[in-house]
């Protein structure tokens, strides 16, 4: 059985945190790991933690990506985070992503049929939260200036989309849309705001309206969406003008057998010369060299390549150079295997 995540996007200050330590509050007993990308909150991981009090809402189940906006280093931190989560000898039993309110979602929910996460994890659903108090007012974000900082903040932002098509994005991916905050709102606010809201989301999406967060956990989790799967409904704003992006028939995956390498040196040159010469993705897997008894370990992203021993090889064991490669449909399979051979 595949691992649920869900997806919690929405601008800084809507209530992303406040909404994630009361879903740790209430977990009764479930082993939920959380990804956090929002980099603008300082010492996040502490900040949810605090008050937890459940031996589950461990220091180690809190990851955070501070590299960026998720949606642009999905290569270089997102795949390998969950691949690290995957590889535990007690996996979580559920994973929520926390992103930045700067990320795109679509690319990152496209990111779980990567071939090594569609097998084990399906997008179970992707919430939005909204500020109520500030969209009644005209605002996306209650401080729409500190928005702005974060974007400028960020060397590793490849989008420049606008605040209202960032938003238009996060509603158009959601399943479910939080409308937070909404004890500050009169009667009359709330009603008009949420008629209009209303009229903006996908048919099936769900408008739950809270006060700091606050939501049954049954509500939040088990949506069963498995996003991934239909990303077709999910177009964000620039796929519905006729832009393109990838999706999982985009990528191609193949493994190359090596025969034992006789130097690690000449093995790390020709891998680094197939990942500058071809459009590959990642490259990992690991090697069999001459004269060493322990395996070495292979994983590059874009053009990052990092080895290290990280075992014995085991009695009896079939000692090989395997490396598996993923890369964008088109890359010249035949030309990378005469590569890494040499």
């Amino acid at each position: 059985m595949k691992i649920p995540a869900t997806v919690i996007t929405g601008f800084l200050g809507a209530g992303k945190t406040t909404l994630i330590r009361h879903l740790l509050q209430n977990a009764n007993g479930r082993r939920i790991a959380l990804v956090i990308n929002e980099f603008g909150d300082v010492g996040i991981d502490g900040e949810i933690l605090k008050g937890c009090g459940d031996a589950l809402c461990r220091k180690e189940d809190v990851i955070e990506l501070s590299n960026g906006c998720i949606c642009c280093t999905v290569a270089e931190d997102f795949i390998p985070t969950m691949e690290k989560l995957l590889g535990r000898d007690n996996p979580p039993e559920h994973i929520v992503i926390e992103t930045s309110g700067l990320a795109l979602p679509q690319p990152l929910v496209r990111a779980f049929n990567w071939p090594d996460i569609k097998s084990q994890v399906t997008v179970d659903g992707v919430v939005t939260v909204v500020d109520a108090k500030a969209l009644s007012e005209g605002r996306f974000a209650d401080d729409e200036e500190a928005v702005q900082a974060q974007r400028a903040a960020d060397p590793s932002l490849d989008h420049e989309n606008p605040i209202e098509e960032l938003f238009e994005d996060q509603l158009n991916c959601a399943d479910m849309v939080i409308l937070n905050k909404t004890d500050l709102l009169a009667d009359g606010e709330f009603r008009t705001l949420s008629v209009a809201l209303k009229s903006r989301l996908r048919e099936g999406t769900k408008l739950v309206p809270t006060k700091h967060g606050a939501i049954a956990v049954s509500t939040l989790l088990g949506v069963g969406a498995a996003a991934e799967e239909d990303m077709g409904n999910r177009l964000s704003h620039h796929e519905m003008e006729g832009e393109t992006q990838h999706d999982h028939d985009d990528f191609v995956t193949f493994v190359v057998s090596l025969g034992q390498a006789a130097n690690r040196d000449t093995l790390l040159r020709r891998i680094k010369s197939a990942l500058a010469s071809q459009d590959i993705l990642r490259l990992k897997g690991f090697a069999d060299l001459a004269g060493s008894q322990s395996r070495l370990l292979i994983q590059a992203v874009g053009p990052r390549l990092d080895s290290y021993f990280d075992r014995p090889w085991k009695s009896g064991e079939m000692r090989a150079t395997q490396l598996v490669v993923i890369g964008v449909k088109g890359v010249d399979r035949a030309e990378i295997e005469r590569t890494l051979r040499g």
